[in-house]
C-alpha cells in the first residue's frame, strides 16, 4: 500500500486501495488509497509549518538546498530506475524522467543564486517617479504569497513532472503538496521517500497525497494554487470549482496539445533537413512510447515530397524495437496502463475516420514480453485525406502521429494553428525567410517553437523537451499555462505589488538604496570597510577634476578612439548635440574611477563590471567633474567568504548637472582586518 506524507508522518489507508499494475507484466506493483487522509490537516501543516520556515530563507538558502537535494538524488538513483521500468519505460525513458528531474534542480538551483538576490524580495523594473521634487516615488516589487502550491501530475513523467514544478514554487518561498497520477505514484512515491528522509528541506516543504486528491481544493484560498497537469476534460472540472472560479485559487493548466512539425517549402529529400525532420517525427512518436504532452502528433510536410517523407519515416519506424523496457535492445516500452492503450486504440479508430493507417496496423513483435499481459502497442503512422478535421481535434496519447499535407506557406501555418493552442511546434527549414514567415505566423498559438536546421541539430536537444529556463506551456487548448521559463516561474508564484513612499521608505522596505535617500559620509571611506562593515547608504564624495583638452586628445591617441567629436574641432562645433570637442564618455567614467578609488590592498577585491551606464551631458574641455558613490545593494554570497556590493554612481560637473549614472558592480571580503 502506498502511502502518504502528511502532517510530518507517513499515513497508510486502511481501505483494500486500487491495484497499479506492471505496465509489462501486469503483476501488482502496488495498491493505492487515501482513505482517511486529513486533507485540511495537510494544508494547514503547509501554510504555518512548512510555508513560514521556507519563507525565513532568503533565495540563496533556498537555492543552495535544491542544490544539495539535487545532488544526494542524483547518488541513489540506480533503484529509481529499477523500479521506472515497471511503468513501461526504457532506460532512454528513465533518463529523461529521473535525470532531466534532477537537472531541472540543478538548474533552478543555479538560477536562484546567479539571477536572485541574497534576500527575500525581488524588485521587478526600476523606480518610477510620481512627484516633482522626487519625494513621491514608486516601485514593483515580488513578495512571497503566504499559501501553498498544490501539484496535480500526469502519469508520463512521475519524476520530473513533481520536481520541475516543486523547484520555482520552493525558490518563490511556497510549500508543495503533491497529487500525483494514479497509474505510476509508486515511482514517485519512492523519489518523495529519499527527499523525506534527507532532512534536507525544511520539515513541511513537500507532502504527498497518495490517492484521490477529492476534497483538496475545498481547503484552498485566495493565496493558494494550483499547477495540474493532464487531460483537458480533468481540467475543466477544476476550471469550475468554487474555490477556483469565486474564492481566488489561482490554477494553472497544462492540459491535451496536439503538437505539429512543419518541413519547410525550400527542403528536398537530398538535404540534411529532411532526414532531422523524420528522425524528429519518429523520436517523438517513440521515446516514452508516445506518451509526453509535448510529442508530434501532426507531421505537416510540402504535398511534393509527402511520399517521400512517408515513406522515410516508415522505415525508419520498422527498425524499432517494442518490448520489455528492461531489455537493453528494446527502443519503446509499453504504455503505462491497458486503460491507457485503450483510449489510444480509440483514437486511432477515430481517426481512420479520415486518414488512412500505412504503418503500425498489425501487432508488433515483442522482445521478452507478452501481448496479452502487457500494454503494447506498435507505432502507428497515418496519413489524413485532403481537408481531415480529426487530426487537429483528436489527440492520441501514445506512438501515434499524422502526416498532413500542404501547398503553400499560409496553408501550413493554418494547419499548425487548427490545432486550436499547443505547448510547442518545430519548423524544420535552412531558408531564413521561411523561418521568419512561419515562426511569426505559428506563434501566437504556441508556448515554444524550434527551429531546427544543419547549423544547430548538434546541439537542438529536440522537440519534445522542456527546458527550465524556457517557458513550458501554451495557449488555448493546451491550458494557458506557463511553467519553467527560469526565474519567470518563480515570480510566477509571487505577489507583484507596487510600494509608493518617500525614497527613505523606500530603501528601508527594499533594501535597496533609493535615490533621493539619505547618504552616510564619515571618516572611512568605504573602499576600506568589510562587507560585514557597510550599509546601505554608505557614500564617498569626491574631490574634483578639471577635464582638460590634453586629457581629450591623449586619450584618443592612447586608444586609437578617433570619433570626430573627440578630434575634430570644425565637425564637432557642427553637431548640435556638442557644439565643440568634447571629453570621451569612457574618458569621463575612467576619470571618475581614479577620483573615487582608494588604492591600497583592502576588502575590495575585485570590481566585476558596470550596469546602466548613460552619458547625459558632454563633458567639455574646460569642465570640472566630480563623483558621488554610493553602496546601493549588498548582497552575501552565503557559499563564499566575500559578497557583491553594488554602487550607485553620478558623476556631475561644475554646475551640479549629471554627465553620467552607473552602477559599478564589485567583490567585497565578508571580513578583513
Amino acid at each position: 500500500m502506498l502511502e502518504s506524507y502528511a502532517a510530518g508522518s507517513w499515513f497508510r489507508a486502511k481501505a483494500e486501495g486500487e491495484p497499479l499494475l506492471d505496465a509489462t507484466t501486469g503483476e501488482v506493483v502496488a495498491r493505492l488509497s487515501s482513505d482517511g487522509l486529513d486533507l485540511r490537516a495537510m494544508v494547514e501543516h503547509a501554510r504555518h509549518v512548512g510555508g513560514p520556515a521556507i519563507r525565513a530563507l532568503t533565495f540563496h538558502q533556498r537555492a543552495l538546498l535544491l542544490k544539495e537535494l539535487a545532488r544526494h538524488l542524483s547518488a541513489d538513483k540506480d533503484f529509481l530506475y529499477e523500479l521506472s521500468f515497471r511503468t513501461g519505460a526504457t532506460r532512454r525513458d528513465s533518463t529523461v524522467d529521473i535525470d532531466g528531474g534532477f537537472g531541472t534542480m540543478f538548474s533552478y538551483a543555479s538560477k536562484g543564486v546567479r539571477e536572485l538576490p541574497n534576500d527575500t524580495v525581488v524588485l521587478d523594473g526600476g523606480l518610477e517617479r510620481l512627484g516633482r521634487e522626487g519625494t513621491f516615488l514608486g516601485q514593483h516589487l515580488h513578495t512571497s504569497r503566504p499559501g501553498v502550491a498544490v501539484q496535480i501530475n500526469a502519469f508520463n513523467f512521475p519524476v520530473w513532472g513533481m520536481l520541475e514544478k516543486l523547484a520555482p514554487a520552493f525558490l518563490a518561498g511556497l510549500p508543495s503538496i503533491v497529487k500525483p497520477a494514479s497509474q505510476t505514484a509508486y515511482l514517485t512515491e519512492a523519489v518523495v521517500r529519499r527527499i523525506v528522509e534527507s532532512g534536507i528541506l525544511p520539515e513541511g516543504s513537500l507532502q504527498l497525497l497518495s490517492g484521490s486528491p477529492r476534497g483538496l481544493l475545498d481547503e484552498l484560498n485566495e493565496q493558494d494554487s494550483v499547477a495540474f497537469t493532464g487531460s483537458a476534460h480533468t481540467a475543466s472540472i477544476l476550471r469550475n470549482h468554487p474555490n477556483v472560479q469565486h474564492g481566488g485559487v489561482r490554477l494553472g493548466v497544462e492540459a491535451d496539445s496536439l503538437n505539429c512539425s512543419i518541413l519547410g517549402p525550400d527542403v528536398t529529400v537530398d538535404h540534411p533537413e529532411f532526414d532531422l525532420f523524420v528522425k524528429g517525427v519518429v523520436t517523438e512518436m517513440t521515446v516514452k512510447a508516445g506518451q509526453k504532452c509535448t510529442a508530434i502528433r501532426r507531421a505537416i510536410v510540402p504535398e511534393p515530397i509527402a511520399d517521400a517523407v512517408v515513406d522515410a519515416i516508415i522505415a525508419r519506424l520498422a527498425e524499432i524495437t517494442v518490448g520489455n523496457p528492461a531489455d537493453e535492445s528494446v527502443r519503446m516500452g509499453p504504455l503505462a496502463s491497458l486503460g491507457q492503450r485503450q483510449d489510444v486504440r480509440r483514437a486511432i479508430e477515430s481517426l481512420r475516420n479520415a486518414a488512412d493507417v500505412v504503418f503500425g496496423d498489425r501487432p508488433a513483435d515483442l522482445i521478452d514480453a507478452d501481448a496479452e499481459r502487457g500494454a503494447f502497442l506498435s507505432p502507428v503512422l497515418l496519413r489524413a485525406w485532403p481537408g481531415a478535421a480529426e487530426p487537429h481535434d483528436i489527440e492520441p496519447f501514445g506512438p501515434v502521429s499524422t502526416v498532413l499535407t500542404y501547398r503553400t506557406a499560409s496553408e501550413a501555418i493554418e494547419l499548425a494553428a487548427r490545432g486550436k493552442g499547443s505547448l510547442v511546434g518545430s519548423l524544420v527549414t535552412n531558408d531564413p525567410g521561411v523561418a521568419r514567415r512561419i515562426v511569426l505566423g505559428t506563434a501566437p498559438w504556441h508556448g515554444r517553437i524550434l527551429v531546427l536546421n544543419r547549423d544547430d541539430a548538434a546541439e537542438s536537444t529536440g522537440h519534445g523537451s522542456p527546458l527550465p529556463m524556457l517557458v513550458h506551456g501554451g495557449p488555448g487548448r493546451a491550458g494557458g499555462g506557463e511553467e519553467l521559463g527560469g526565474i519567470r516561474s518563480v515570480l510566477h508564484h509571487m505577489q507583484r505589488t507596487a510600494v509608493q513612499a518617500s525614497p527613505d521608505m523606500l530603501t528601508a522596505i527594499t533594501g535597496r538604496w533609493t535615490t533621493g535617500s539619505k547618504r552616510f559620509v564619515d571618516e572611512v571611506h568605504p573602499f576600506r570597510k568589510s562587507l560585514e562593515g557597510l550599509r546601505i547608504g554608505d557614500t564617498v564624495v569626491s574631490a574634483t577634476r578639471q577635464v582638460t583638452l590634453a586629457d581629450i586628445d591623449h586619450f584618443a591617441e592612447f586608444t586609437g578612439d578617433t570619433f570626430y567629436a573627440h578630434t575634430d574641432p570644425e565637425a564637432a562645433a557642427a553637431n548640435p548635440l556638442f557644439g565643440g570637442i568634447v571629453a570621451h564618455g569612457y574618458l569621463v567614467v575612467s576619470l571618475a574611477a581614479g577620483l573615487f578609488v582608494e588604492p591600497r590592498p583592502g576588502p575590495v577585491l575585485a570590481n566585476f563590471g558596470v550596469d546602466h551606464l548613460r552619458f547625459l551631458t558632454p563633458v567639455k574641455a574646460g569642465d570640472v567633474i566630480a563623483v558621488k558613490l554610493t553602496v546601493k545593494e549588498i548582497t552575501p554570497r552565503a557559499n563564499a567568504d566575500y559578497g557583491e556590493v553594488r554602487w550607485d554612481a553620478v558623476v556631475t560637473n561644475q554646475d551640479d548637472a549629471p554627465v553620467a549614472t552607473y552602477d559599478v558592480l564589485t567583490l567585497v571580503a565578508r571580513t578583513y582586518s
